[in-house]
């Protein structure tokens, strides 16, 4: 099947090199004529592990090409995808949608009798019915098909997530578009066993923002209850073991931190506070998630100062890790930013690391010393915030940090690392949902990590649980 996908993007880009590697023909298009200069070279725009080399095999092969001519993309094409982006408005909240619409203005006289344009940018409900208006304004009713398919990719594993999807969601207003849909998704799933909910085209558009803002709403749970343990004298960890060993709330997405970030959560909680008040209809649960969210965030800052006294004037903080989640270099509503700009305010002096975001942070934050090596980052800090777990940052050897550090003090807003095990090293340590009390602790619940889109392999340590039978095992 030959699909043309329009936008190069997140999205559209591993989108696109993911159906070519299932077989099919895919012609991406986008209007960055740098940007597919540097496609046709093997230069991908993006980090996304595995990629690359995907992308690599995939053109060599024949299967996926890139244009900037969108006539040359659509023509033969049976399934054209938009898959633009629709960033919030400024100052309004909801979804910019002048790209999706220019896109369909764009194709609807270049595409073949008989094709289906379907929708994969996250939009909001009803935006299917005006694409369908603009493509009808130039061509003959049921000459062509607009069909909703949201996407659900985790950014740091996409690839997996595309190829080895939960769930494939397709919403369809006619029986051509469900059959051609269901033709490109059903063969190459149907050995995973993957289920594909077939539904009308608004209850598609509406299902990407509603699971996005239940997973919101599960961070924020969380996170509040992380301050309740700190004040209470438990552990969060072992509390979110204790909840989501329940199969009605699993474990992913319940480990606390400094809020939710990334290129959906944020956005699309946001689109769908404004649909809501669009129609008349108060969704008061996700009100409250944006606005404990982003006092989170800032609220972060004081956590740090709390670790120093609550004064930061003059002294020298440096900051491990500034992407929203790890395994990306997406840096939009990442909680480093609001956190390092509080902190300069109050008269921080910031160093910071990451492994894969300091050029896009670099756009973002002003009077920051960027460093390479975390090390050289953290020497003579008075402090190391770590903030983005990522590996690396993970496996630091701690004992190496509190030699370099003019004052050892650990401010653990991921839960990176053992509490116990860095205060034996001579660290001060302030983690995420622990008190004082509490901090000695050598038994941190082993839960999916929960950073914006994606959980990942386990926190530092494990808690025991002890088997029905007698004997122990380790989650």
């Amino acid at each position: 099947m030959k699909i043309a996908i329009i936008g190069t993007g997140y999205v559209g880009l591993v989108s696109g090199t993911c159906f070519a590697a299932w077989g099919h023909e895919v012609a991406c298009v986008d209007k960055n004529d740098q940007k597919i200069d540097g496609l046709e070279r093997g230069i991908v725009p993006i980090y996304e592990p595995g990629l690359d080399g995907l992308v690599e095999r995939n053109s060599a092969a024949g299967r996926l090409s890139f244009t900037c001519n969108l006539a040359e993309a659509v023509k033969g094409a049976s399934v054209v995808f938009i898959a633009v982006g629709t960033p919030p408005r400024a100052g309004h909240g909801d979804a910019d949608l002048s790209f999706v619409y220019m896109a369909a203005r764009e194709l609807a006289p270049l595409i073949d009798d008989g094709a289906v344009v379907v929708v994969k940018s996250t939009v909001p409900v009803g935006t299917g019915d005006v694409v369908q208006k603009i493509i009808g304004s130039v061509r003959t009713a049921g000459t062509f098909s607009v069909a909703s398919n949201p996407e659900f990719l985790r950014e740091g594993v996409a690839i997996r997530d595309f190829l080895e999807p939960d769930r494939v969601v397709i919403g369809v207003e006619d029986e051509r578009a469900r059959n051609v849909l269901m033709e490109l998704y059903g063969a190459p799933l149907e050995a995973q066993k993957t289920p594909i909910v077939v539904t009308q085209r608004r209850t598609s558009e509406l299902i990407k923002y509603a699971a996005n803002a239940f997973l919101a709403t599960k961070i924020t749970f969380i996170n509040e209850l992380a301050d309740l343990c700190e004040q209470v004298g438990s552990n969060v960890g072992e509390l979110a073991l204790g909840m989501g060993l329940d199969k009605r709330i699993g474990t992913s997405f319940l480990n606390a931190g400094p809020g939710y970030g990334g290129s959906c959560f944020p956005k699309d909680t946001m689109a769908l506070l404004r649909t809501a008040q669009d129609y008349g209809v108060a969704v008061r649960i996700v009100e409250e998630t944006v606005t404990a969210n982003e006092a989170r965030k800032r609220r972060m800052a004081l956590k740090v100062m709390d670790a120093l006294g609550g004064d930061v004037e003059g002294r020298t903080i440096a900051v491990l890790g500034l992407t929203f989640k790890p395994d990306t270099d997406d840096m939009r509503d990442a909680p480093s930013v609001p956190l390092i700009e509080t902190l300069q305010r109050f008269g921080a002096k910031i160093r910071a690391h990451d492994p894969v975001g300091m050029e896009n942070a670099g756009h973002l934050l002003s009077e920051v010393e960027f460093f390479d090596d975390p090390y050289a980052c953290a020497c003579n800090a008075e402090a190391v915030v770590v903030i983005t777990e990522w590996d690396s940052i993970r496996k630091l050897d701690l004992v190496r940090l509190k030699k370099i550090m003019r004052q050892a003090v650990l401010i653990d807003l991921r839960n990176a690392f053992e509490p116990g095990v860095a205060e034996k090293i001579g660290f001060r340590v302030s983690a995420i949902g622990r008190s004082a009390t509490t901090q000695h602790d050598n038994t941190p619940a082993a839960l999916p990590h929960a950073t914006g889109h994606a959980h990942r392999g386990q926190t530092a340590g494990a808690a025991h649980l002890e088997m029905a039978g007698g004997s122990g095992g380790t989650f």
